[in-house]
């Protein structure tokens, strides 16, 4: 068991090392996670613990192993998209902005909202994203930019910019669409896609339709983990109410 903690180790150090790497940041988003998780296996796999001790770690490790992959059979099941039609309106759910600047994760979505509104000219767009710390415009405004310049006609973009999670993207948005009886698609990296329509679902939306965009590979396990942690956050908060 020592050889377990000891290996899973030095690759989520590995791992953590890659995305500073890739991002030349040594907190980009969700990736301390790694540098965490890798020194307290590495602790763990040099403590000098007793054999009881590695065989309650053993099943705690398999356990949650076991509820991971669950987990993330739920989020890879809503990545894929299976077929794609004309709908009403599309939501394309922000992210964050860098001064004016639009980071990687919603450059994709945005292209990925452009693509589906030129094959589809007569559908409708709702970019939903307030303003955050370090953005020095809102995420719709910023969005809205974006799509102008892709070609994308102003008449057709409503902006939510009062929004500062996902749960108010969709709440706010449906100021501009009808939920219940529009058939709306919800664009956002693979990744967050199932979260989203389960917020969707809670929050009233009745036909909707997925338009995921892809995301960087390098951060894509990063993105998977968080996701991980989310959902089961937002599964415990459905189990309390």
């Amino acid at each position: 068991m020592e050889y377990y903690f000891l290996i899973t180790g030095v690759l989520c150090l590995l791992y953590y090392l890659i995305l500073v790497w890739h991002s030349r940041k040594l907190r980009s988003t969700f990736a301390v996670f790694w540098l965490f998780t890798g020194g307290a296996h590495l602790i763990i796999g040099c403590a000098p613990l007793p054999a009881y001790m590695y065989t309650f770690l053993a099943a705690i490790c398999g356990a949650g192993w076991i509820f991971l992959i669950l987990v993330e059979i739920r989020i890879f099941a809503a990545m894929f998209s299976r077929h794609e039609r004309k709908l009403d309106c599309i939501i394309v759910l922000g992210a964050q902005v860098k001064g004016k600047k639009i980071t990687d994760s919603l450059k994709r979505r945005l292209d990925r909202a452009v693509k589906y509104l030129k094959k589809y000219p007569d559908t409708r767009v709702i970019v939903s994203g307030g303003q955050g710390p370090g953005e020095e415009i809102s995420e719709a405004d910023a969005m809205a930019e974006y799509l102008s310049a892709s070609g994308i006609s102003g008449e057709r973009i409503d902006r939510e910019d009062q929004s500062t999670s996902t749960r108010e993207n969709l709440r706010y948005s449906k100021k501009y669409a009808d939920p219940e009886k529009e058939k709306i698609g919800i664009v956002t990296n693979g990744f967050h896609m199932y979260r989203a329509l389960l917020i969707a679902g809670q929050e009233g939306y009745r036909n909707t339709y997925k338009i995921p965009a892809s995301s960087n590979p390098v951060f894509q396990i990063n993105y998977l983990m968080r996701e991980f942690f989310a959902v089961v956050h937002a599964w415990l908060k459905m189990m309390t109410k």
